[in-house]
């Protein structure tokens, strides 16, 4: 590299050396899966310090990052979480346990705000409990990759109001926003919710900063969450994205892919619902087809 330092041979061996130590460590490690990983691990990182010529201050700068970031970890918020979401590894760690399978639907981050045991709505009934925003029907269907509907599936859904909280962000212990449902004998469904708009991940900490210093935004495209399983089939964890969103391309989770991008559509006041609900002026409704891998 132009530029770069010359690091004589002596060194590269003495570095080597110390490398090969620290792999001839886990020459006792019972398990094989825990070896190859720390193996791996010591090769990464240890490549990463020779390739940057890390200086013990930037070292002890990374160590500080990383204690500030463990210690505004607890029960109510995962800096840790948030650090894997923002560098790329969540999404990497789904992709590679989410194998594309034919035409099944992709899967993406996971996000820190599922919640158990949400209430349960029906077919075209209103997950929003209160949420603020505009109306938003979505529907579609659920099937396997032959094209065959899943009947009875449990779909989760849950999403921000349009003020870009989450209930559990709220004191007052709500529940809003979120529900489950399950598809009919065709494998349809459909329920009213919000429509998406775009919102902050926390970044008044570690992860914000680091964010703020490499001039990356801390702004999450607008989505809707959805968690869909059934028997015989793996379960789905993805969101959808609402179409003409400017951070699509700049998603601070990188949890955007081109097939979940999807068209949510204002419907102008006075426009007849699916269902025959009222609404006094605009809403808009959104369709998202989910295709099941097999177990």
């Amino acid at each position: 590299m132009t530029g770069a330092k010359q690091i004589s041979t002596e060194q590269e061996t003495r570095e080597q050396a110390l490398v090969d130590r620290v792999l001839r460590s886990f020459a006792n490690c019972e398990s094989a899966r825990l070896k190859q990983l720390m193996e791996s691990l010591v090769r990464h990182l240890h490549q990463f310090l020779r390739d940057v010529r890390l200086t013990e201050e930037e070292w002890k700068k990374g160590i500080e990052f990383l204690t500030e970031v463990g210690h505004l970890t607890h029960d109510k918020r995962q800096e840790f979480i948030l650090l894997s979401d923002t560098l790329g590894a969540s999404m990497q760690t789904v992709s590679i346990n989410n194998e594309a399978y034919g035409n099944a639907t992709e899967a993406t981050v996971f996000g820190p705000f599922f919640v158990e045991g949400t209430p349960e709505v029906h077919a075209g009934g209103d997950i929003s409990f209160g949420a603020t925003g505009q109306p938003c029907w979505v529907e579609g269907t659920v099937t396997d990759t032959d094209g065959k509907p899943v009947a009875g599936a449990r779909i989760e859904v849950w999403e921000a109001d349009e003020d870009g909280f989450y209930d559990v962000q709220y004191d007052d212990g709500r529940t809003a926003a979120r529900a489950h449902l399950f598809t009919d004998g065709e494998g349809n469904y459909s329920f009213w919710g919000v429509t998406p708009t775009p919102y902050p991940i926390p970044h008044d900490g570690p992860v914000g900063k680091m964010l703020e210093a490499t001039g990356r935004s801390p702004m999450r495209a607008s989505h809707l969450h959805f968690m869909v399983s059934a028997p015989a089939c793996r379960t789905l964890v993805t969101h959808i994205f609402v179409r003409g969103d400017d951070l699509l391309e700049s998603d601070a989770v990188f949890g955007v892919k081109d097939s979940l991008v999807k068209d949510f559509v204002e419907q102008p006041a006075g426009t007849p619902t699916p269902n025959g609900r009222v609404i006094e002026g605009r809403w808009a409704r959104t369709r998202f087809d989910i295709v099941l891998a097999p177990e």
